[in-house]
């Protein structure tokens, strides 16, 4: 029988979808670890009382496993949107070097439960390198079925409070004055909520249906980037002119900009948007999540507000 109190080690627990998910498994009173390189990327997460963040580098093997001693749960969701390289060593590095090290120390501290966050398009034959490491991550996971009760969950892209897709357009739009050269305008995409997302996570932990499963996550609706660009403007309150830009012109430009600091758009980001990002069977559903429509989430968000404040009034409510 489950216990009705888990602890549960979240690596990625920090960032955009991790902060959302640890907020809603600690306001249900769960124990949650979560390791960093630095305290102060937490410090948003200090409000909340049954959270341990611990300084540490969760690549390697001995860390982890003392990470992992005493959890019931494991959940990663380290994931890089850009190789800091040129040969995919950070896509391999944390998409597919890291799980085999976390599948590794699970079995070491005997930690059944694992759940994890691929991508929607991932796999073998996909044509970007994150697309393709993603993939083999599925493929270790999966691999691991013996000795690990394992969900994974492959959303398309993700929206809400402090993402990096329409708070990134609107801050785009704002510093060009509205004009804004768009390469893979027609890319298809189904933008899921980050609270769906966290709530698909959370559920999963109660449901032993969900073991061995692969969740594909989506919102209600399909949508091109240009739409999604569109409506961002719209109700941030900012002018839109896009320039539709042909293929050849879009692989310059994410030449040019991946060679930028931080790398805003890159030649792999330009052929993760070679496909579509759309759910043939949408595994919120299955889960009994109603997906969240974005044009209902977006107002909440841009143009301002404390999201802390926000999290921490939600726990607060929940708890």
């Amino acid at each position: 029988m489950l216990k009705s109190r888990l602890q549960i080690c979240v690596l990625g627990g920090t960032g955009f979808v991790g902060t959302e998910l640890v907020t809603r498994l600690a306001s249900q009173g769960h124990r949650v670890r979560v390791p960093t390189r630095l305290l102060s990327r937490g410090n948003h997460l200090r409000v909340l009382p049954t959270v341990e963040l611990i300084v540490a580098n969760v690549h390697e093997p001995r860390v982890l496993s003392q990470l992992f001693t005493g959890m019931d749960v494991v959940i990663n969701l380290v994931g890089v949107l850009n190789d800091s390289g040129r040969r995919g060593a950070g896509f391999q590095d944390a998409h597919v070097e890291l799980v085999r090290k976390v599948v590794e120390a699970a079995r070491t501290a005997r930690v059944r439960r694992l759940l994890h966050m691929s991508a929607l398009g991932a796999g073998p034959e996909a044509p970007s390198r994150y697309l393709r490491t993603k993939g083999e991550a599925e493929a270790i996971v999966c691999a691991a079925a013996a000795s690990i009760d394992y969900t994974i969950f492959r959303p398309s892209v993700i929206f809400g409070p402090g993402d990096s897709l329409t708070n990134r357009f609107a801050r785009l739009l704002r510093l060009s004055g509205g004009f804004l050269p768009l390469a893979r305008a027609d890319a298809r995409f189904a933008p899921v909520y980050v609270n769906d997302v966290a709530e698909a996570f959370v559920r999963a932990l109660r449901n032993r249906a969900s073991i061995g499963m692969k969740y594909d996550l989506c919102g209600p609706h399909v949508l091109t980037l240009e739409e999604i660009v569109r409506q961002t403007a719209e109700v941030a309150g900012l002018p839109c002119y896009i320039l539709r830009l042909p293929d050849f012109l879009g692989k310059l430009q994410a030449a040019f900009l991946g060679l930028l600091p931080g790398k805003p758009f890159s030649l792999d980001n330009f052929r993760s948007l070679t496909v579509d990002s759309v759910c043939r069977e949408n595994g919120l559903a299955a889960l009994g999540i109603e997906p969240t429509h974005m044009e209902a989430v977006l107002p909440t968000y841009l143009g301002g507000g404390s999201m802390n404040a926000r999290r921490f009034n939600r726990f607060q409510q929940n708890a």
